[in-house]
């Protein structure tokens, strides 16, 4: 029989909206920020000259600076105030997280429970502000040099002032994005960084959509191409919903406890994980390792001479690591599985997690505490991030395979689409949890309030 917690579950509607004044509050206030957010994408860098960005974007597509951009909802396209995005924070994270698991200092603080988190947090700050001093300077320099070569004066007044003020604006931007994205967890819903960047992606699904149907009606692009890209995104979001959502339950089963009754009941458990455990960073890591090159060769090309040694390496690199080609790809995929066991090893510990079971006395039914058991996680796991590297590697090489194809720059790829449909599942899951635990709270009152008329 159901209990009254799941018929609740079961009765929810977006009805109940219009009695969730909190709610209705906390998304209000999270458009607000992101409408914040998309304006500062449009407000440049001082000292840029935008029409001459536009022409130095179109020559340096297809290199790392196209996954930033779109991650920053074109903003590193116009070069605005936030044109590096909250990937530096990204970054630092992931690299204090990885840290925290290998390092025994870092790893301990870890342990310290809220204080811990909150120094991890803070060097993930200071790494931040780094990252963004390094990626901002080369930038403003990048900028200069490439608009130079190109015949091309994206920079009004070039020099050391330009770029250290192009630093100040890029660290003040991006800090104020971390800040934004910080209100918009506490105050509003969902995680704010993620919905920052899912913002910058979904910006740019107009522009895409309106440049695909454009070029089926002027005959550009074959009907069949476009109502093929788009069953091939359907899919891929049903496959991603699907898979996200996937764990591997194992039954945890405790010591018989006394009842008030007098009874001795066994207490169950499960310890899920998921099948996807390293999440969208393969991807990210993958993508970015292959377009390095790429991105410095497009840089440097145009300075180097291409009958020298060096002028022919940068010619290879440009032809063989160009999206779409069969290299390219296979790096991908050979990048996005190493990712997978590698991040995968680093955020769960089989180790780790046997102890804390056998402190609470918890174990696994048929397996034997400590050791045995950390072999069993360990053993299960490795099976079920193959199932996720192949997963990861079919959302991810499948649209670039498209792109090769069909010529058409698919604007959805694998990595977006991950970021994309991942924050929206977990968006709607903490609407649904705040609609339950309004309905939890109308059920109380009404209780108290017939405990009074007794």
């Amino acid at each position: 029989m159901a209990s009254r917690a799941d018929n609740i579950a079961s009765n929810m509607s977006l009805a109940n909206f219009s009695k969730a004044t909190e709610l209705r509050k906390r998304i209000m206030f999270t458009i607000g920020a992101l409408v914040v957010f998309r304006f500062l994408s449009f407000v440049p860098l001082p000292g840029v000259n935008p029409q001459a960005l536009a022409s130095l974007a179109d020559l340096g597509r297809g290199g790392i600076l196209d996954l930033f951009n779109t991650f920053s909802g074109g903003s590193l396209e116009r070069m605005s105030l936030i044109a590096l995005g909250v990937m530096p924070y990204i970054t630092a994270s992931i690299v204090v997280q990885m840290a925290s698991a290998l390092h025994p200092t870092l790893a301990a603080i870890k342990k310290e429970g809220a204080s811990g988190r909150q120094k991890l947090n803070q060097y993930t700050r200071y790494g931040t502000v780094f990252l963004c001093a390094i990626q901002g300077w080369f930038l403003a320099a990048g900028l200069e040099s490439f608009g130079a070569a190109s015949g091309i004066q994206a920079v009004v007044d070039p020099g050391y002032m330009f770029r250290v003020g192009a630093v100040i604006s890029l660290v003040g931007g991006t800090m104020f994005l971390l800040w934004l994205g910080e209100q918009i967890t506490s105050r509003g819903i969902g995680n704010g960084v993620s919905l920052i960047i899912m913002a910058g992606i979904v910006a740019q699904f107009p522009t895409f959509t309106a440049n695909l149907f454009e070029g089926g009606r002027t005959g550009s692009i074959s009907p069949g191409i476009i109502i093929g890209l788009v069953l091939m995104v359907l899919v891929l979001i049903v496959l991603i919903c699907f898979m996200e959502r996937a764990q591997r339950r194992l039954l945890i089963q405790y010591p018989k406890r006394a009842t008030q009754r007098g009874q001795m009941q066994a207490d169950r458990s499960h310890l899920p994980l998921k099948l996807n455990t390293a999440g969208v960073i393969p991807p990210i890591f993958a993508s970015s390792l292959l377009l390095l090159p790429l991105t410095i060769s497009q840089f440097a090309g145009n300075s180097v001479s291409t009958e020298s040694t060096a002028g022919g390496i940068i010619v290879t690199l440009n032809q063989y690591l160009q999206h779409g080609q069969p290299l390219y790809m296979l790096l991908y995929a050979i990048g996005i599985i190493f990712f997978c066991f590698f991040y995968t090893a680093v955020v769960f510990n089989p180790e780790e997690t046997s102890e804390n079971l056998k402190k609470n006395g918890g174990f696994i039914p048929g397996i034997r505490p400590g050791k045995n058991t950390a072999t069993y996680l360990d053993y299960v796991l490795t099976r079920i991030t193959v199932v996720g590297a192949i997963y990861l590697t079919l959302v991810c090489v499948l649209p670039e395979y498209m792109i090769a194809q069909t010529g058409v720059p698919l604007f959805l790829g694998g990595t977006s689409l991950l970021i994309v449909v991942n924050v929206t599942v977990d968006t709607i899951s903490q609407v649904q949890s705040h609609l339950l635990a309004h309905q939890y709270g109308d059920l109380i009152k009404k209780a108290k309030l017939k405990g009074r008329t007794r």
